[in-house]
């Protein structure tokens, strides 16, 4: 069975990281898709919020997506699931510089763990998750550009 761990802080879940394990899901059998925290980053939703979120969310595709909170080592996790392959959806060149030095990073650890990049449908190559709260927190629209139970929580939060 082939598997893959696709990381991310997801705070919230958009309809671009849904695009990115939708079309892992076509390449693997299995995706864990795993929480974690950023420490340059205030999150707005808990780690457990934002399981709670993404497991909603990912409801349709059934067993074949598991989604879990991680602390430590991304390298270390992925080996604990018997994977060898990182997930990282891309954007734009911005992202690519960033997600190319982390890749390098854990290949000079981890030689057996190889990271692919997925890049994200154009509809969303704008989209993420600090501009989603932003429109959020100013009471605009997000219908569209993140998952119901997304668009839900965040009125919540904010309104």
């Amino acid at each position: 069975m082939k598997t893959a761990v696709y990381p991310g802080t997801f705070d919230p879940v958009t309809n671009g990281h849904i695009d990115i394990i939708e079309r892992a899901l076509k390449l693997f059998d299995r995706l864990y898709v795993v929480v974690g925290d950023n420490p340059q980053k205030a999150p707005t939703f808990t780690a457990e919020e934002r399981v709670i979120m993404l497991k909603e969310a990912l409801k349709p595709h059934g067993s074949k997506v598991e989604v879990e909170q991680f602390r430590g080592l991304l390298l270390n996790y992925v080996k604990e699931k018997g994977s060898n392959v990182i997930i990282r959806g891309l954007r734009a060149i911005s992202d690519f510089e960033y997600e190319f030095q982390r890749a390098q990073f854990n290949r000079e650890f981890e030689k057996d763990i190889e990271t692919i990049f997925i890049m994200t449908k154009d509809d969303y190559a704008f989209l993420s998750s600090s501009i989603i709260k932003e429109i959020a927190m100013f009471h605009g629209p997000v219908k569209g550009f993140v998952p119901e139970v997304v668009e839900r929580k965040l009125k919540e939060k904010f309104h």
